[in-house]
């Protein structure tokens, strides 16, 4: 990090000069023919900002609360599986980076570290844990309590992978992890990913994990835990709905980063629906090709409590470990504070539609 790397887009190609080709194509790559992917961030560009002016904002502030949690800008690192494969502190880097930027982060539950020795990283900051539910479902009550006792403050539940979406570039790089990567919260005895021709993500996930999930699974688990479930991977109102009706605490708006179904509707189109649908109930947050501050501010215009900033973080993990995406952090919340200004605005609750085109 000799010179200074100032956009998304920079991060991105330092971090690419420093991984594997396997590896970085895990990370940047999506579905198919990677339609969602490329629309991502463009569909956060194609919103205009109709910004105020004069209305004295020398006096702001980027914080807010999420989920009884004071933040100091409304963000939470999202889910984000084998860190390790970015630098080897991993996911203990990122948590001491979500606690130093005074944000929170979801531990994934494919996560090359135990979610104990995460939180031990990060006592003080909110962290959440993301949960996909294993076809064994002891071992993934086994999780969630695990996830209580170490004092995680929420589960998120990721509904949209009832099968592996078709990631070519894992299948063409033969994707799997190395020997000394393991699955920090393993089930069953399963660490690793098992050794076949192909993606072996897709393999394992395929083996695994449950295929058949309903809106009863959900009230299920709502029922058997004490902490509140979001449930990630919704891009429709009537789901949304549905899934506070079954016991949701609160819905997160997200294609899985374009990884799953190729075409699917980008989550900048797709928010303005779901929050109108929730109508404030629960909190709703989003993620998917947020980079700018002015496109965090675009989001919490539409309608969201707040984002999960998935990819920026971790190219900033790849070049710096926890420095690095401390500054990918710090840099977002600046140009949110910008934008902030910018747009006449005072704190990120005076954000509403009116200011979007």
């Amino acid at each position: 990090m000799d010179s200074p790397l100032l956009s998304p887009a920079e991060w991105q190609e330092a971090a690419r000069t420093r991984l594997p080709l396997p590896t970085y194509d895990y990370f940047a790559g999506g579905a198919r023919d990677e339609i969602t992917l490329r629309q991502a961030s463009a569909a956060w560009d194609a919103i205009g900002i109709r910004y105020h002016v004069l209305r004295g904002v020398g006096d702001r502030t980027t914080a807010t609360t999420i989920l009884g949690h004071d933040v100091a800008f409304p963000a939470v690192i999202a889910p984000m599986a084998f860190q390790r494969l970015a630098h080897p502190d991993g996911e203990l880097a990122t948590a001491r980076a979500a606690a130093r930027a005074g944000i929170g982060m979801t531990l994934s539950t494919l996560a090359t570290t135990p979610m104990e020795e995460v939180r031990a990283a990060a006592p003080d900051a909110p962290l959440w844990f993301q949960l996909y539910v294993y076809q064994d479902r002891g071992a993934t009550r086994a999780l969630v309590q695990r996830a209580e006792a170490a004092g995680y403050s929420a589960i998120v539940l990721t509904v949209d992978l009832p099968v592996h979406g078709t990631r070519e570039r894992d299948v063409r790089n033969g994707f799997t992890l190395p020997d000394d990567v393991r699955i920090g919260n393993a089930v069953a005895n399963v660490d690793t990913l098992p050794d076949v021709h192909g993606s072996s993500l897709a393999k394992f996930i395929t083996d695994q994990f449950e295929h058949s999930l309903t809106f009863d699974d959900l009230a299920e688990l709502c029922d058997a835990t004490e902490l509140p479930v979001f449930v990630k991977g919704v891009v429709r109102g009537d789901d949304a709905s549905e899934a506070i009706e079954h016991g949701a605490a609160g819905i997160v708006v997200s294609n899985h980063g374009g990884r799953q179904l190729d075409g699917a509707i980008s989550t900048a189109r797709a928010l303005g629906e779901v929050a109108q649908a929730v109508d404030r109930r629960v909190p709703v947050l989003v993620d998917g090709g947020i980079r700018r501050g002015s496109h965090l501010l675009r989001a919490i215009a539409l309608g969201a409590d707040a984002a999960m900033i998935g990819r920026p973080v971790l190219w900033g993990l790849t070049v710096g470990g926890e420095e690095g995406a401390v500054r990918v952090l710090h840099q977002l919340r600046t140009e949110f504070d910008e934008a902030l200004a910018l747009a006449g605005c005072h704190a990120p609750d005076e954000l509403s539609l009116d200011l979007l085109d």
